[in-house]
């Protein structure tokens, strides 16, 4: 119950769901013929998706988690590398194979890190839920494209059941007392790295952040206002920017009720 309602409830903090929420409210004002006052949510909810999907919004929320923890130089050596799911889409017909998402360069990135020597191990961490898709564990497939960049298969390690980076991090921890494993690289988009750092040293893990998956380079931030085009094209609505904010605030309210049950 609680898996669902966290993902629910937070629907209607994020600009598309709140903006639902007014029109919904406006819809019942006119029916009960206020017209005048129906338009106020109706505005509102205008508001909202011009400001959920602006540019710099965008930009300045996006960094403000992506910039916590950028390696400040090379990478250490560790007992293995953990990289957590969300980043893959199962083989299910049509799709010929295991599909990449967005966030796809955690797996990749996990693999580079293997290559350049940084561990022996890698363990990935990812269930499926079975009303949210459904399909082969994200772990079994993350182990699925490994294996075809080359990784032998004694040097991965599976968490198939965890559905949120709460259990990631006690599924991995259970691992890696059963290994005899201490330190970590923690791999997982930037975004999403300040909440899952938090959790996994709130646990006792030695975990070394390596994230991956940056939404908005330097230069991409200097581009918001580098012309008269770029700066009108930032105030119009974007699709992709409302998507982007919406995935920023759901890093700050999943952190905000992680804390309420003392879990960051």
């Amino acid at each position: 119950m609680f898996l669902f309602l966290s993902k629910l409830l937070p629907l209607f903090f994020y600009p598309l769901g709140l903006a639902c929420l007014l029109l919904l409210v406006a819809l019942v004002m006119l029916w009960r013929k206020r017209p005048r006052r129906a338009a106020i949510p109706v505005a509102l909810a205008l508001a909202v998706l011009l400001i959920g999907s602006n540019g710099w919004l965008a930009g300045w929320l996006v960094r403000s988690l992506e910039m916590q923890h950028v390696p400040s130089g090379e990478l250490p050596t560790a007992d293995a590398i953990v990289v957590l799911g969300g980043c893959t889409r199962p083989a299910s017909a049509p799709r010929p194979w295991v599909d990449l998402s967005e966030e796809g360069d955690r797996v990749l990135q996990g693999i580079r890190l293997y290559q350049q020597g940084k561990a022996p191990k890698i363990i990935f961490s990812g269930g499926r839920i079975d009303w949210h898709g459904g399909g082969t564990p994200e772990s079994q497939d993350m182990a699925t494209i490994a294996t075809a960049f080359g990784v032998p298969t004694a040097a991965i390690l599976q968490d198939p059941t965890s559905l949120n980076t709460r259990q990631n991090a006690v599924n991995v921890q259970q691992i890696l007392k059963r290994e005899g494993m201490r330190r970590v690289l923690l791999v997982t988009s930037a975004m999403h790295m300040p909440r899952s750092l938090r959790i996994f040293q709130k646990l006792g893990i030695e975990a070394i952040p390596a994230p991956t998956d940056f939404l908005y380079t330097e230069e991409e931030q200097g581009w918001l206002s580098s012309t008269s085009e770029a700066i009108s094209l930032n105030v119009l609505p974007d699709a992709d920017r409302l998507r982007v904010i919406t995935r920023a605030l759901k890093e700050y309210v999943g952190t905000f009720v992680y804390w309420l049950r003392g879990w960051v």
